[in-house]
């Protein structure tokens, strides 16, 4: 089975909890622009991940909060990085890597570095109209220039908007943009 599919292009972010956000920040998390999950946002506050020497600035944190830490970068950050963080499921920190997030307030450390596995975000109507569960393997075609597969897993909630999440990794090698679309294979 086939089915189209818009392609979000996924940037580095954070995702916190609110405990570790009180210690980063002394303001409240502010609405940037809401994301296409509902309930979803990224907000305005920014801060810097950091490994040794290394860093990269204006990592935007996404809320609500969350009851676990986690950094999502691309391969490219984490070489800029220098270091090798797995790629997991959002939620799944299993061999997550230190990583340091630094404000002006404050500097912690966490373990919750990694590469975001491709995934196909739906609602349990949607899941059940195609025919698929959660966490099963899928695959998305792409079609244009740089044609290709590539391997992605279901990711089922209630407010789960359809559609497919790359990295900008993803979105470079596939000459991506924010329009693009891709087909679902079943």
């Amino acid at each position: 089975m086939e089915e189209k599919v818009t392609i979000g292009i996924s940037n580095r972010h954070i995702h916190l909890t609110k405990e570790v956000y009180d210690m980063l920040f002394d303001e409240p998390l502010e609405l940037d622009r809401p994301l296409n999950q509902p309930g979803e946002f990224a907000s305005k506050q920014k801060l810097t991940i950091c490994n040794g020497e290394k860093e990269i600035s204006g990592v935007r944190v996404l809320g609500p909060f969350r009851n676990y830490n986690q950094v999502e970068i691309s391969r490219k950050d984490a070489l800029s990085l220098k270091i090798n963080p797995p790629v997991r499921a959002s939620g799944d920190l299993q061999g997550a890597l230190p990583i340091v997030l630094k404000t002006d307030k404050a500097a912690v450390l966490v373990n919750a570095c990694i590469l975001a596995q491709r995934h196909v975000h739906m609602s349990p109507l949607k899941a059940q109209a195609l025919g698929v569960v959660d966490k099963q393997r899928v695959q998305i075609k792409i079609i244009g220039d740089r044609s290709g597969i590539i391997d992605a897993y279901v990711k089922i909630s209630d407010n789960g908007y359809y559609e497919a999440h790359v990295d900008t990794d993803d979105a470079c090698a596939f000459l991506l943009d924010s329009e693009a679309e891709g087909t679902l294979i079943i």
